[in-house]
């Protein structure tokens, strides 16, 4: 059965862009340094735009920027050009949620796809007819829509469809939240999001000042409004059955070490569907590998049901069971020798296992190491450090080094 399903991965920077793609995304979708709903971010200069197309053209990937702030007039003036430079620049489609700037981009471009963001809010069918019939050419569907929803909506519209099915989800409806804002002067809705309601809270009683009481029974304090992360990874099959024509994986604050292995992981799950959707199943090993890299509990959120329990009372601190430790640049197969830009700190005698883009995971202890020099040394504390490793067997360029 042809895979015609697409994989749609996160990309902060040039380097996590590069990880997706290597790990089997079909696409990427990035911010430029305004406009985007990270303002945090590293985003992407112009030039590294242009260098973000050529790199994905080049493997027969596609590239998709988001422009999906709510729009103030002081921004309108800018977009303009912004919208040429990305249409003459290669990109292949823009994510939208204001009308005003939909129009905007229609009216100034020639060849760039139109993208409706999740931030649009579109729960029905009714709403994607209007934006299919404005000339969207897809349409992210809000996350709070079950299959049934989604299921319907396809039934009724032309336009792709694309839902996200992994990472960090908000508290507020799509994403429309005044928190962040309200507390510190940082809008969300602009991009610059505080994360306010993954905060640890206290009720205070206004005639007795500097006295907390605990919302929740835990010690610690109470996190009323922090959500699990998504994951519909054990219902893949559903997903695609449903029809739609993305799956989109949140995340471009993420570490290139969760770009990389999530990617891997919905790619392998994908490609095994397709290969014999009837005795599709969910390997352990797929779900083994979501939780060493860091997350908080999963959840299926709405997809499968809409009282499904998405809240976390207990901390807001992610967990994981394995550790970056840094990335394979080189590899001498001469020597079996490996080169690693170092991420977190290993040493000799530590029990490491390398992640690859196609290839198992490899584990092994390191035994010896030196730095760029040949020299030995005991330990990596340094960020990005090169070191180079003894490897039992071929590792690939762009694998990941791990504790196990």
């Amino acid at each position: 059965m042809e895979n015609k399903i697409e994989l749609l991965a996160p990309a902060g920077n040039f380097e996590k862009l590069q990880a997706a793609l290597i790990y089997g995304a079909d696409a990427v979708y990035i911010g430029g340094k305004n406009f985007s709903l990270r303002a945090y971010g590293d985003n992407f200069t112009e030039e590294e735009i242009l260098q973000a197309v050529e790199f994905a053209h080049k493997r027969n990937k596609k590239i998709y920027v988001a422009t999906n702030i709510f729009a103030h007039n002081t921004d309108v003036a800018e977009l303009e050009d912004y919208f040429k430079f990305l249409d003459n620049a290669g990109v292949d489609a823009v994510l939208i949620s204001d009308l005003g700037i939909f129009s905007l981009a229609k009216s100034v471009t020639k060849n760039l796809q139109l993208h409706i963001s999740t931030q649009a809010n579109v729960t029905n069918w009714r709403s994607v007819l209007f934006f299919q019939e404005l000339g969207a050419s897809r349409v992210v569907l809000a996350r709070e829509l079950t299959e049934p929803e989604i299921l319907e909506i396809k039934s009724k519209t032309n336009a792709e469809l694309e839902i996200f099915v992994h990472g960090a989800m908000c508290i507020s409806y799509s994403g429309r939240c005044y928190l962040s804002h309200y507390l510190t002067g940082r809008d969300g809705n602009q991009g610059a999001c505080t994360h306010s309601c993954r905060w640890k809270y206290s009720l205070v009683e206004e005639q007795r000042e500097g006295e907390y009481f605990s919302v929740g029974e835990d010690s610690h304090g109470a996190y009323i409004m922090n959500s699990k992360d998504l994951c519909l990874l054990p219902h893949l099959d559903k997903v695609i059955e449903s029809g739609v024509s993305s799956l989109k994986i949140e995340g471009r604050m993420k570490s290139v070490n969760y770009v990389a292995g999530v990617v891997k992981i919905y790619r392998a799950a994908i490609d095994s569907y397709f290969e014999n959707p009837a005795n599709f199943s969910v390997k352990t090993d797929w779900l083994e590998e979501l939780n060493k890299i860091a997350h908080r509990p999963y959840t299926t959120g709405f997809f499968i049901s809409d009282n499904q329990p998405t809240q976390i009372y207990d901390t807001s601190k992610p967990k994981q069971t394995s550790t970056f430790l840094g990335i394979v640049r080189n590899f001498d197969a001469e020597k079996n020798l490996v080169t690693v830009e170092q991420r977190g700190k290993f040493s000799v005698g530590d029990s490491v296992e390398f992640f690859q883009p196609h290839g198992k995971t490899l584990q092994q202890k390191i035994s010896v190491m030196f730095d760029a020099e040949g020299q030995e040394i005991s330990s990596a504390p340094h960020a990005q450090q090169i070191v180079k490793i003894p490897v039992v067997a071929p590792v690939e360029i762009w694998s990941l080094l791990r504790t196990q």
